[in-house]
């Protein structure tokens, strides 16, 4: 399993967890925010919570309140990069 997420599982989490269907490509544009998609912060929760349970350990608080792409990936993958070095 890999230490990182990327955009293309961050797409398919999107489509599982807030059944929101979003294209990698739409969520690496630059000034890409989640409300452009409509993906909320309960949306993200769900993302969240299946990333804790995936990989066992709590995603840094505040990953659900990410505004962009960009800022939830460097906040899971910091903690995902944490456990790793752990």
């Amino acid at each position: 399993m890999s230490n990182t997420l990327s955009y293309p599982e961050l797409a398919d989490l999107i489509q599982a967890r807030a059944g929101v269907s979003i294209t990698p490509a739409d969520l690496e544009q630059p000034g890409a925010h989640f409300d452009d998609f409509g993906v909320d912060s309960l949306g993200l929760l769900g993302v969240v919570g299946e990333l804790e349970n995936r990989h066992g350990l709590k995603v840094t608080t505040g990953a659900e309140s990410a505004k962009t792409p960009a800022e939830f990936l460097q906040l899971v993958n910091s903690s995902l990069s944490a456990k790793a070095g752990a």
